[in-house]
């Protein structure tokens, strides 16, 4: 029997909107949302302007909005998102293809730049891998800054890499919507690019 292994972005891909930024106003509202990011706009125009890293810039704004947050309080945010606000977003056709690939018997992996911590939660009850962005931690509280680097672009290849043989599958699938998932879709042999549109 073939084994095969399928990847898939979560944010655009799986989902209708960036995660990240509906986390933020679940757990802030939409006040604190947006005058948050009024005040960190000129840190978003110089990473449009690619004069600044998408990491540096997505750690600004994780650490203005949740940085000294304590780590229970924030992981009890984002259980309660996963739990109440994910499957609004989840485009249907994409939950439809996740299932039956599993049926096949394919081995199922999300690989999204969002943090692990709310996408955990998602992926353990829809029975799939995960590979996500980390964020650090001190002393049981969020800094606001990420782990190693951000789970996007070539990054994600190194992370599917590190954690899995890909030698030892008959077939590798990539499922993604933007630029930053172009690396991993060249990994497979079978990739898709915007698919549950």
């Amino acid at each position: 029997m073939s084994r095969q292994i399928a990847f898939l972005d979560f944010d655009g891909t799986i989902t209708t909107k960036d995660t990240l930024l509906e986390f933020i106003k679940f757990s802030k509202g939409s006040f604190r949302f947006y005058l948050g990011f009024l005040i960190n706009s000129p840190w978003l125009l110089a990473w449009k302007a690619r004069i600044i890293s998408n990491q540096r810039a997505k750690e600004r704004i994780l650490t203005w909005f949740f940085g000294g947050v304590q780590l229970d309080h924030f992981q009890d945010t984002c259980n309660r998102f996963a739990t109440t606000a994910i499957p609004g977003l989840i485009r249907p056709k994409a939950l439809t293809e996740i299932r039956l690939l599993q049926e096949k018997g394919v081995e199922v992996v999300i690989v999204s730049a969002s943090p692990a911590n709310w996408l955990q939660p998602w992926t353990d009850q829809l029975g799939v891998g995960l590979l996500a962005t980390r964020l650090e931690t001190r002393n049981q509280t969020v800094t606001g800054r990420i782990l190693d680097r951000n789970c996007h672009g070539d990054e994600k290849v190194r992370r599917i890499r590190e954690s899995y043989d890909l030698s030892a599958y008959d077939l590798v699938i990539a499922y993604g919507d933007s630029s930053g998932d172009k690396p991993m879709l060249a990994l497979a042999a079978n990739s898709f690019f915007k698919p549950f549109r």
